[in-house]
């Protein structure tokens, strides 16, 4: 039995003894893909076009004598490498710590202390409390076990659960599978009961390590996102690749110079592919669900990043979500009087009320970790201390679990001093009316009692107690001559941020949809402390069963209050809602909710309370089972999917004008701008503003006052696609201006090439500052931090000055130099090329149709 061991007496490990161990002995985890080295990833991006196409171009100039060009165009082959290798290990990093988050939790008892630890960090030797639901991190024995079932299928393939019983202190430890053995085994699952274990092994020694079976770990997903743009990165390389061919074929036969033709094509193929694309959704998807994580939501699929800005219909529990958790016994009702109780009064508790306090806390588990069992052993320890009404010398010899058939549960008690066993039973009302038989009119009666407590936003539960002298226990509590004592009404206060969440919410088009066991009067009081909407109308569980599918899914448009509900109706009500066309993001802590969490659009786990099974089926993991969490990750999600957004028209718009520059010099016989050189410059720039600046941009301020996000609705619209192309045509248009210009006014090549050059930098700059928002104008933005962005721009304006101010590099670029007022010429027609999309912002601001609205629409 578990109470056969009290969890006070086990002191288990100390920290400073589990650290040691964890120091000598390794984490409680399977070895894993190794992390890829820096020669791993070295080989990735030799295999990319953008490398090849760098060493094509540099085996050219080596071919035509040009040694310094040769030198410097593969030189930036170490400058990609490294940009990679940044990026690869900031997401890497991210995965990694998304990781260790989503390992299975543990209960362990360290110092006499309970503590919830990562499984990863169980050490051999230390104590364990498994309780139902919970994933088992280790291999261990049994020191104590109350009714533990485990399902050992992910080891021996039979899917039906095995009791446990106690060690002996003799048995050794033996292979997985039979009934009442004392071993359970990492991997496998607790499907009811719980127990007190002692860990034996851990990591590869466990025996699913010793048969090779891997754990589930967080990885990185291809996400349709990822799998759509995959697509048009293809379409948009053998397009480049043709249209090189072609520059190749066309300047080799106008001009009769096949090696400049081949290096005019290679820079062209360079300008065409968006290699940055597929670095965009890694990067921003990896690093996003890490940014989720430091708000307390664990994003255990990455994919659910994207459908975050589309939920339309939060569905949320009561308990522990929107209110803190923190049970406190607030009135009872006994003998046909309402106590309330107040601890900071001086007065005792009444000796009428006393039975109902002594049979709560005797239909409690003797440590217990439900907070409501908490409370009653917290009233029981401030008023009847030192009274004959507390039993800590009682035996418990038999437990009648809680079923959804009887939101009842009873335990059976043995006093040394009698013969006799006492029963006490606690639930909801209506199970222990069942248990008492109680006739129409005390359920009448009993019915005005609970509205008027719940009235009051209490949640109530009733006691009853019995007594047998039977040799054996009947088979359910039924069998038991059980007698009323009264209910207890328990307080949990709102939590002080959801208000404000909830208001966030209907802000941003969200609808809140409140899911409770709890009584409508209890619900309704809590949905009006909360802001909810249309409190007056709501739903019983009851209710529900009687419906159909159609009518259900006409209720559920308007319906905000789900009162009285099991668990495993909740699938019902998110099928319902999905049916109707909402994205349905749903909250849930026990095992029978995981059908629902899985059915959801976004299913979210309690971390907190939740168990291992619900967070498995989850796409999120709510750590600290906050309302205001999920509303924060809701507003991270759509921050998300606007940056990426943001950065892919910036990729697209600066790829116009390169394109642009690298093919009309050779479609009209005019010297080429834009050599391969040329190309990874401008590449070292668009690279980490692409994936680093615009991924670290804050989210816009009307990002939650804006309806939820299609989800069909495709990443790269039309009318997006359209504003792309416009910014990259006013900037091709600007730099074609300046360098036709400078040749019309018979300045050479070089000093053309240079013009245009710097142009095209400062209004790639330029493309960077008015794309990282839709709804500011640049001065605005500004002034929101962004110490990326800072980096990338003066790394850029260094560098530029570098190569038009230092002889060597100018040569190796093929410029001339620039005087200020060829500076002057250069920075006005750059911020020019701009100036119409600033305008653009302008004018949708002053008809209060903000432009990222407009776009989104």
């Amino acid at each position: 039995m578990l109470n056969d061991i009290d969890i006070k007496s086990i002191k288990g490990l100390s920290d400073a003894e589990a650290a040691n161990r964890l120091r000598q002995e390794g984490y409680n985890e399977l070895p894993s893909t190794q992390r890829r080295n820096i020669f791993a990833i070295a080989f990735q991006v030799i295999r990319e076009p953008m490398f090849l196409l760098l060493v094509a171009g540099g085996a050219i100039y080596l071919i035509v004598g040009d040694i310094e060009e040769a030198v410097l165009l593969l030189s930036f082959v170490f400058v990609v490498m490294g940009i990679t290798f940044y990026q690869e290990r900031k997401t890497e990093r991210a995965l990694e710590a998304l990781r260790d988050l989503s390992s299975p939790r543990a209960l362990v008892i360290r110092g006499g202390k309970e503590e919830r630890i990562a499984g990863r960090d169980v050490v051999r030797e230390d104590i364990m409390v498994l309780t139902e639901g919970d994933r088992v991190p280790t291999d261990a024995v049994m020191l104590s076990s109350n009714d533990l079932s485990v399902d050992e299928s992910l080891l021996t393939g039979e899917s039906v659960p095995v009791r446990k019983t106690p060690w002996d202190g003799e048995m050794h430890i033996t292979r997985p599978g039979g009934e009442d053995l004392p071993f359970v085994y990492s991997g496998t699952l607790v499907v009811s009961g719980q127990g007190i274990a002692r860990v034996l092994a851990t990591g590869i020694n466990t025996e699913m390590g010793k048969i090779g079976k891997a754990l589930r770990e967080l990885e990185p997903q291809e996400t349709p996102l990822q799998e759509k743009t995959a697509g048009l990165v293809k379409t948009l390389a053998i397009v480049a690749l043709s249209l090189a061919i072609l520059v190749v074929i066309a300047y080799g036969v106008t001009r009769g110079n096949w090696l400049n033709g081949l290096l005019a094509g290679i820079t062209l193929a360079m300008a065409t592919i968006p290699e940055e694309i597929p670095v965009i959704l890694v990067v921003f998807l990896a690093l996003g669900a890490w940014r989720i994580s430091q708000n307390r939501v664990l994003t255990r699929r990455v994919p659910a990043v994207e459908t975050l800005g589309s939920a339309t219909v939060l569905c949320v529990d009561k308990t522990g979500t929107l209110t803190l958790n923190r049970m406190t016994v607030s009135k009872i009702y006994a003998g046909g009087e309402y106590h309330k109780v107040d601890y900071n009064a001086p007065v005792s508790l009444p000796e009428k009320y006393h039975q109902i306090v002594e049979f709560s806390i005797l239909a409690s588990e003797r440590d217990p970790f439900d907070p409501m069992e908490k409370a009653f052993k917290e009233l029981g320890g401030h008023y009847l201390a030192h009274t004959e009404h507390l039993h800590g010398d009682w035996n418990l010899v038999h437990e009648y679990s809680l079923s959804p058939e009887l939101l009842a549960l009873s335990h059976v008690w043995k006093s040394p001093n009698s013969d006799e066993y006492v029963i006490a039973a606690k639930g909801a009302p209506e199970a222990i009316a069942n248990l008492c038989h109680f006739n129409e009119a005390e359920m009448q009666d009993l019915a005005r009692n609970i509205n008027e407590m719940a009235n009051e936003g209490l949640r109530i539960l009733a006691v009853a107690k019995a007594h047998y002298k039977g040799a054996t226990f009947p088979a359910i509590q039924h069998d038991f001559d059980f007698e009323y004592l009264g209910l207890i009404g328990l307080s949990d206060p709102v939590r002080p941020t959801v208000p404000q969440s909830v208001k966030e919410c209907y802000d941003a088009g969200i609808r809140v949809v409140m899911i409770t066991g709890d009584y409508p009067g209890t619900a309704q009081s809590i949905a009006r402390q909360i802001g909810l909407t249309r409190v007056d109308e709501f739903m019983t569980g009851a209710e529900l069963e009687q419906m159909d599918e159609l009518e259900l899914e006409q209720r559920v448009k308007t319906v905000n209050i789900f009162a009285r509900v099991v668990p495993e109706q909740k699938l019902r009500l998110v099928s319902a809602l999905k049916a109707t066309g909402e994205i349905v993001a749903m909250t849930g802590d026990g095992v029978n909710d995981a059908p629902a969490l899985k059915a959801a659009n976004i299913g979210i786990a309690m971390g907190g309370r939740g168990t291992d099974v619900a967070r498995e089926a989850a796409s999120l993991v709510l750590l600290d089972d906050d309302f205001a969490s999920i509303v924060q990750a809701v507003k991270l999600g759509r921050r998300i999917f606007d940056n990426i957004r943001k950065a892919l028209s910036y990729v697209f718009a600066i790829h116009v004008p390169i394109i642009g520059m690298s093919l009309i010099p050779v479609l009209f016989d005019l010297p080429l701008v834009l050599l391969p050189v040329h190309i990874v410059f401008l590449e070292l720039i668009i690279d980490p503003a692409s994936s680093v600046v615009f991924e670290a941009e804050p989210e816009e301020a009307d990002v939650m006052e804006r309806p939820p996000r299609d989800p069909r609705e495709p990443l790269f619209g039309r009318r997006l696609m359209t504003i792309s192309i416009l910014q990259g045509l006013s900037v091709l248009l600007i730099v074609l201006s300046v360098y036709r210009t400078a040749l019309y006014l018979g300045h050479s090549p070089t000093d053309a090439r240079a013009l245009a050059f710097t142009t095209l930098i400062i209004a790639n700059l330029g493309l960077i500052l008015t794309n990282r928002s839709w709804s500011r104008n640049i001065l605005a933005a500004c002034r929101t931090p962004n110490a990326a962005l800072w980096w990338v721009i003066g790394g850029a304006i260094l560098f530029l000055a570098l190569v038009i101010y230092v002889p060597v590099l100018r040569s190796l670029f093929r410029f001339t130099i620039l005087h200020p007022i060829d500076i002057a010429v250069c920075l006005t027609a750059g911020i020019a090329s701009i100036l119409w999309f600033e305008g653009l912002k302008l004018i949708s601001s002053h008809n209060n149709r903000p432009l990222d609205q407009e776009l989104m629409s």
